[in-house]
């Protein structure tokens, strides 16, 4: 394991964590053909008992990724015409491919996520979650009232 000098948490050490982990996951996307966004729109998809309406699902992805409404939507398009999604009037189902794709990438990036995250001390992690929870709701804070 790599260590470095402890330096105070701020936008550019939240942003270069934020990036290289993104990459690596991007990384596995990549190799099974499905992007960023497509994966964000997926994941609750695959993890819901049930159907998931779809102006929910396209709502919590504007919300998530501070996309505009048309781009989530063309999102779930995407995975519908890809055979990932079905849909059933206002709502989404994952199918049998998708499942078995979103269980593909789960298993490839539980075994990374071990390796970057899995030696961190509880009490560490529990604290920086604290922190960017307090960050994710100041900067969302910002941004509603940037668009009033």
């Amino acid at each position: 394991m790599t260590t470095t000098t402890a330096t105070p948490a701020d936008a550019r050490t939240l942003g270069l964590a934020h990036y290289a982990a993104r990459a690596v996951l991007e990384g596995v996307l990549a190799r099974h053909g499905l992007g960023f966004q497509q994966q964000i729109v997926l994941r609750p998809v695959a993890l819901a008992a049930g159907p998931v309406d779809r102006g929910r699902l396209a709502a919590d992805t504007v919300a998530a990724l501070k996309v505009d409404a048309d781009s989530a939507e063309g999102t779930i398009d995407e995975l519908i015409t890809a055979g990932l999604l079905r849909t059933d009037a206002s709502d989404v189902r994952i199918t049998d491919a998708g499942r078995e794709l979103y269980e593909r990438i789960t298993k490839e990036t539980g075994a990374a996520s071990a390796r970057i995250w899995g030696d961190i001390p509880e009490a560490d992690l529990v604290t920086t979650g604290r922190v960017l929870t307090l960050i994710t709701e100041r900067a969302n804070a910002e941004l509603a009232a940037m668009t009033k």
